[in-house]
């Protein structure tokens, strides 16, 4: 007797995983990472959970794919040195306003392992050799791209996670105007 349930559409490799990471973006930024499920994430991208681990391999390979994140800081050697806190503030918060996987990131990096991990790498890859390129002192670098994460996911956690409704009221303007100073310090000030 034919099979009369009907088929799932017949998807290409890459369409595929495109609809396994948007799920995954999806879940692990609404669930966080320790109650998001390769079920549930299969379910929302309309596939059998046994291709997600095909493609990814475990939720740790999923969660890294899913959040692979491309800061695109604009070089602070490339510009007037005054500038250079001002621009890193307007940045962030222009990637935090429409980047879902950022905040994804700092949730999951909070309470996680893996998430804490990711945002390792993407502190060590992309800001500390954003901040060695003006800082007066490179062996200083380290210690002053940290403290510039410290503001910036600061920031980030009480705006865009916590919600605290004073932090989110706060205007665009008035965040980079408030924190642009620090940073600029941070980064470019002589070593107390």
């Amino acid at each position: 007797m034919p099979d009369t349930q009907p088929s799932a559409p017949v998807r290409r490799s890459g369409t595929t995983r495109a609809a396994i990471l948007d799920a995954a973006r999806e879940r692990f930024a609404a669930d966080g990472y320790e109650r998001a499920t390769i079920r549930a994430i299969a379910k929302d991208a309309r596939i059998d959970p046994s291709m997600v681990m095909r493609y990814y391999g475990s939720k740790e390979g999923l969660f890294a794919a899913a959040v692979a994140v491309d800061l695109k800081l604009p070089d602070p050697a490339a510009l007037p040195r005054h500038e250079v806190g001002h621009a890193l503030v307007t940045h962030f918060l222009a990637l935090w306003e429409r980047n879902e996987v950022l905040t994804a990131v700092l949730r999951v990096g909070a309470t996680n392992q893996a998430g804490a991990e990711r945002l390792h790498g993407i502190f060590r890859d992309q800001l500390l050799p954003a901040a060695s390129r003006v800082c007066p002192d490179p062996e200083q670098a380290p210690a002053r791209a940290a403290l510039v994460a410290s503001q910036l996911l600061g920031l980030a956690l009480t705006r865009y996670v916590l919600r605290l409704p004073q932090a989110v009221a706060l205007a665009q303007e008035e965040v980079v105007a408030w924190l642009a100073p620090t940073i600029q310090r941070y980064l470019t000030a002589p070593a107390p």
